[in-house]
């Protein structure tokens, strides 16, 4: 494209292909990358139990299984996080009460839910693996995650797990304005409303991540391990 003036398709143009086809321009290195779990517990996972569960979560369990068996074997660190009781509520972002997200007008009781961060039983935590609670949505505020990847020397996150368009874009959001280098795993992370899922990949791609499938992030570890 010339330079200007830009109609307004040509500005159109430009922003779906930044949305929905291009990609951004670095390589999974797999020394430098660890593997972030995000939120896979039973709140979120296990069927039927909570009323914040996410069928899309559950069926991807055996996708995202295999991606965690592929970094053990090429030794890509893994790191669990589960949103948890932590320090009593104190540390939690005292407007959540007042968000939808916590379905205040809903006719259940809620207590019994997200207090010891339980990860779902098929994605069991292997005793090399890393576990971090969190008190919100990004596996950054207020965690030693950014410590444990410096200590690590780890600049490449690949991030998967749930939810597509809460925890995990906003963990890699944090992540690039950090400087990581981020991957968002397309099939290995999952959202409530499917449209959801689909704008929110889309934003990924567009501003803060190179978003790949299980397989194709698979493909890149083979390939640079």
């Amino acid at each position: 494209m010339t330079s200007g003036p830009y109609s307004e398709q040509d500005v159109l143009n430009l922003a779906t292909s930044a949305y929905e086809q291009d990609e951004a321009g670095f390589s999974i290195i797999t020394g430098k990358c660890a593997l972030i779990v995000i939120d896979m517990q039973d709140e979120f996972i296990k069927p039927h139990w909570s009323p914040d569960w996410v069928p899309a979560g559950t069926r991807m369990v055996p996708q995202l299984k295999g991606l965690i068996d592929k970094c053990r074997q090429f030794s890509i660190p893994v790191i669990y996080t589960a949103f948890a009781d932590t320090h009593k509520g104190f540390d939690r972002p005292g407007s959540i009460k007042f968000m939808p997200i916590a379905h205040p007008n809903a006719d259940y009781d809620r207590s019994p839910y997200f207090k010891d961060g339980k990860i779902y039983d098929a994605l069991e935590p292997m005793p090399d693996d890393i576990i971090i609670y969190k008190p919100s949505y990004g596996a950054f505020y207020d965690t030693p995650l950014e410590t444990i990847l410096k200590n690590m020397e780890k600049d490449t996150l690949i991030i998967s797990g749930t939810l597509t368009n809460f925890c995990c874009s906003t963990t890699a959001r944090q992540a690039y304005e950090r400087g990581y280098k981020v991957v968002f795993g397309s099939d290995v992370t999952a959202a409530d409303l499917p449209e959801m899922h689909e704008a929110e990949l889309k934003v990924m791609r567009k501003g803060f991540a190179r978003v790949m499938s299980a397989a194709e992030i698979t493909a890149d570890i083979e390939k640079y391990g």
